[in-house]
């Protein structure tokens, strides 16, 4: 067990109030839990007891980030099917490449969107895989979580019914087997900092039974649901056509929403369906550049916020946005909002600080011991440089962090004590090795399944 002392730093605790700024302050881990925040000087004992000491003078310390939706296998295909709206976007690239990655290339892809998302200050990540083309594509993206030391939380992604892509179909009995496998292999290993839940992908490709099987074993096994929902104005109406009610009404009247149900995107959302998940308890994952990206459109978060909706914040997948940045999540989170509203206080940095945190913890089913710098959570911790040109001089911490930093200005990040991050490089892989690494299995990937690059367009 080590035991770090990071002091004199600007720190933001982001526990109950997010105005909350102790500067300057320290944080003691020991171990994989934080000990002690607090204001001045640290107590000799710690200093005594401490096996590494971070002078964080001139950085703000934070809670780690976290990413509450995205898929990590489309690192392999970010960039090749840009300007398209959903629909598209999925037959152009996203299906075809996804049919021509290899085990290995689910690895390598997940390795490096984790890194990716450790660099930029996400600790945690909540990456769904529906990819089940190989029976170990999900324990290659665990096994890249295992090894790359980051806190990850994998809905194991199906579709079982038309009108989805028939190459990505599993029976129901494939779902819950493999599944349960996966639950019972990680969810226990390690203190739980790997994951796996399910996951059925879009409500217009899974059985009504399937998902009520699934939500009566999520109850079992302790486990989240993860699911799109709402995400264009044709899916909507795919459910109209085919059910009679909106997506979020059908699955209200199968019975199954419940505070497990993490509901990603959720842009077409009418009244009822908000007072819906308002009153059964779901967590909703807004992911912003994704939907500036596709056209999908602007979700009415201020009204989500005004009925006590949970939000999360993410990415998305690397297809769709294509950065794995949270630190750009967190100022389109409050421009989309802006913008979309004509109020330029539609939300305040301290709003999208708590939906990235607290929203965060909740969708990652770890409220309290994650997204908060406080005695008894889990030591996932970033510090980031303040000390830049585009962030000084500093009036506002939380100001700075949402509107000014990216992640190219994190210096230090840990997970469960374990500093993962150090002068903004990665300790857990060799980065170099493992870009060549994607570089070229992505180049073959490609070929495989047909697509145009700038190679083949001979732009170089």
């Amino acid at each position: 067990m080590t035991n770090i002392l990071i002091k004199d730093g600007t720190i933001l605790p982001c526990n109950q109030d997010f105005k909350e700024i102790i500067t300057p302050g320290y944080v003691y881990i020991r171990g994989e839990v934080i000990e002690a925040v607090a204001a001045g000087e640290p107590p000799e004992r710690f200093l005594n007891e401490s096996d590494e000491i971070i002078s964080a003078t001139g950085f703000v310390v934070i809670p780690g980030l976290i990413n509450a939706h995205t898929h990590l296998f489309q690192t392999f295909i970010r960039g090749l099917a840009d300007d398209k709206p959903l629909l598209q976007w999925l037959a152009s690239a996203t299906w075809p490449g996804a049919l021509a990655m290899t085990e290995e290339d689910f690895y390598l892809s997940a390795l490096i969107g984790y890194a990716e998302n450790l660099k930029c200050g996400a600790t945690s990540v909540l990456s769904q895989d529906y990819v089940q083309t190989s029976k170990r594509n999900m324990d290659r993206v665990a096994d890249a979580a295992y090894e790359i030391g980051v806190r990850a939380l994998l809905a194991r992604g199906y579709a079982d019914r038309d009108p989805y892509k028939p190459e990505f179909q599993e029976t129901p009995e494939v779902v819950i087997r493999e599944t349960e496998r996966l639950v019972k292999h990680w969810n226990h290993r390690e203190g739980g900092r790997i994951r796996v839940e399910f996951g059925p992908l879009i409500p217009w490709g899974c059985r009504p039974d399937t998902l009520q099987k699934i939500n009566q074993l999520a109850q079992e096994w302790d486990t989240g649901i993860h699911i799109h929902v709402n995400e264009t104005q044709p899916e909507v109406q795919m459910s109209l056509d085919e059910y009679g009610v909106r997506p979020v009404r059908w699955l209200y009247e199968l019975g199954i929403l419940n505070d497990r149900w993490q509901l990603v995107h959720c842009v077409w959302l009418d009244e009822e369906e908000m007072d819906i998940i308002a009153q059964t308890g779901g967590t909703i994952i807004h992911n912003p550049v994704s939907n500036m990206y596709l056209a999908s459109g602007i979700p009415k978060v201020t009204e989500w916020r005004k009925r006590n909706i949970p939000t999360a914040l993410a990415t998305d997948g690397p297809g769709s946005n294509n950065s794995q940045d949270m630190m750009e999540v967190l100022k389109f989170t409050a421009c989309l909002q802006k913008v979309g509203t004509l109020d330029a206080t539609a939300l305040l940095p301290e709003d999208v600080l708590e939906m990235a945190y607290h929203g965060g913890a909740r969708a990652m089913r770890l409220p309290g011991k994650i997204g908060r710098l406080a005695p008894g959570a889990f030591a996932d911790i970033v510090l980031l440089n303040l000390k830049r040109p585009h962030i000084a001089p500093v009036h506002s911490p939380a100001s700075a962090l949402v509107y000014n930093a990216n992640g190219n200005d994190v210096d230090t990040v840990m997970v469960n004590g374990k500093i993962v991050v150090r002068n903004g490089k990665l300790l857990t892989v060799n980065e170099d090795k493992l870009i060549a690494d994607c570089q070229r299995a992505a180049e073959k990937m490609a070929d495989r399944a047909g697509i145009q690059s700038w190679r083949s367009k001979n732009w170089f």
